[in-house]
Formats: structure tokens, C-alpha cells, sequence
């Protein structure tokens, strides 16, 4: 009986995992004819740029698959960077933007990301935005200066 039990057991646990295994092969197998967001850039660097100026910048990607491009949502990190992009679909070849409008009220480095979520072969694409605020009226920063007390005499 307990030969019975363990056979049964094993034959079940092999058939889980064959079964788990052709999940897993199917869901790896990809649409031939899916789209693709292809972008010219994934990430922007701002540089140097004063407070107060248009933060905004474009991310420009075309659709190189063989279906139209859906995007379904669009989110970024946080509330200081505004992403919009098209709400109609893209068709094969052709070419559309995603605008990104950062708060340059902020001083300081800021490094944000923004997750586009798409029915393409890659339904997650992830484009970054980076670069530094500065205040043009702060004041220069003070530098040292050589002290005029020597005691080489």
C-alpha cells in the first residue's frame, strides 16, 4: 500500500512539473508579429539647467514591430515629473513622442524615471530623465584665499 501511495506521488509530481514547464515554455515564446517601442534615447540629461526654466523634453521612439502599438498607461516616479504621450495607436513605422515636463522650481541633482506599459514584445519600458537645477542668483561660492600672515621671513 505505501508502495502505491509513493508511486502515485511521484507520477503526480512529474506530471506537475512537466506541466509547469510547458507554462513556463509558452509563456517565454513571444508574438512574432508583436510591436516594438524602439525610443532614439532612453535616457535625457538635462546638464546644468536654472531654476525656473522649461523643464520640458521629448522622447522620441517609433513602433518597429509588425503590429500597432498600444500604450495603456504611462507612470512616472514621482509627482514633479509630468509624463503625456499618445492615446491613439501607433502603426508599424511610424513614429510618435512621449513628453516629459520636470519641476525645475526644485534646486538641486534630480535623477527621475518614467514606465511606459504597452501590448509590446516588452510590455515595460522604463526612460530616465537626470540633470541638475541651479539658482542663477545665489551667490558665487566664496574661495579660499591665501592668508597674508607668513611666517617665512
Amino acid at each position: 500500500m505505501k508502495n502505491l501511495l509513493l508511486v502515485t506521488f511521484v507520477s503526480l509530481l512529474g506530471f506537475t512539473m512537466q506541466a509547469q514547464d510547458g507554462a513556463d515554455n509558452a509563456a517565454k515564446q513571444t508574438d512574432p508579429n508583436a510591436p516594438i517601442m524602439q525610443f532614439e534615447k532612453e535616457t535625457i540629461d538635462y546638464g546644468n539647467i536654472e531654476k525656473g526654466s522649461d523643464g520640458k523634453r521629448i522622447f522620441k521612439f517609433t513602433n518597429t514591430g509588425k503590429s500597432p502599438l498600444k500604450i495603456e498607461k504611462v507612470k512616472s516616479s514621482c509627482g514633479c515629473t509630468i509624463p503625456s504621450y499618445p492615446k491613439e495607436d501607433i502603426m508599424p513605422g511610424e513614429s510618435n513622442v512621449i513628453e516629459v515636463s520636470y519641476n525645475t522650481n526644485r534646486i538641486g541633482r534630480f535623477s527621475k524615471s518614467v514606465s511606459i506599459y504597452t501590448n509590446a514584445a516588452v510590455p515595460r519600458t522604463v526612460i530616465r530623465i537626470k540633470g541638475n537645477v541651479i539658482n542663477p542668483n545665489a551667490p558665487a561660492p566664496i574661495q579660499k584665499q591665501k592668508s597674508i600672515l607668513s611666517t617665512d621671513n
